[in-house]
């Protein structure tokens, strides 16, 4: 499957990652990949960046070469009314903004809060990806969520990095079939991202794609094959009109 761009990536801004932007860079480079996102974990992840990190973004080139380098921001979402860490005045500035359950920053504890927490958080018109729903530790109803997020013009992920062994997240292989069988059924599309904490990981989204394989899951809705088709579902391509 064609694989043009990675969407989700931390630096050592955040504090628990490993590389610096331009060691992300000259990795994307490497790999040969058109696109990347840089976007880092928002205010109430502990240890990351305060909100004049993200306000000063605006400084950064976003073209290096041949290689787009947008900067955004993983929001936190905070409950099931789908509040996050960053107000809309401020994110909706970034170029990509994802929106994730972690637990240090959430605290709902049944499954209907965590399907309405995503359901919410949809709603707001800034934010554009669904980061990483497939932890077992947050069951959803997947049919709603996919429902919700080709209503809402949003795109879910699939993450490479919870498919490692590595993870913590639980069960996210088998969360990840339904997810997309439903996603086919209802024509949503998904973005493919390594989620990497380190240079090595950039573009390393081979786990994601062999599932997607697996699954027979559509090219034509993995945005990853088409840049254009990528901005139309991020601010700098729905706002900026630059792509």
């Amino acid at each position: 499957m064609i694989d043009l761009l990675d969407s989700h990536m931390h630096t050592v801004a955040c504090n628990h990652a490993y590389s610096t932007i331009s060691e992300l860079i000259a990795a994307a480079k490497q790999k040969g990949l058109s696109l990347i996102a840089v976007t880092e974990h928002a205010p109430d992840m502990p240890g990351t960046c305060y909100d004049g990190f993200f306000y000063n973004l605006k400084i950064l080139p976003r073209k290096r070469g041949d290689l787009w380098t947008l900067f955004g921001v993983e929001l936190n979402i905070l409950d099931r009314d789908g509040h996050v860490d960053l107000e809309e005045d401020l994110y909706k500035t970034l170029d990509v903004t994802i929106a994730s359950i972690h637990p240090p920053c959430y605290h709902e504890t049944d499954a209907d809060a965590h399907t309405e927490a995503y359901l919410n958080v949809m709603k707001h018109p800034y934010i554009n990806i669904i980061g990483h729903p497939d932890d077992g530790r947050f069951p959803i109803d997947y049919k709603r969520l996919a429902e919700g997020a080709k209503d809402c013009h949003k795109l879910l992920e699939v993450n490479s990095s919870s498919l490692a062994p590595t993870t913590f997240r639980l069960n996210a292989r088998e969360n990840y079939k339904e997810m997309l069988y439903w996603c086919r059924k209802f024509e949503t599309p998904v973005i493919v991202d390594s989620d990497a904490h380190a240079d090595c990981l950039v573009g390393e989204h081979s786990r994601a794609m062999e599932l997607l394989e697996d699954e027979h899951f559509p090219q034509e809705l993995v945005v990853n094959t088409d840049l254009e088709k990528y901005f139309s579902y991020v601010n700098y391509g729905i706002l900026k009109q630059d792509c």
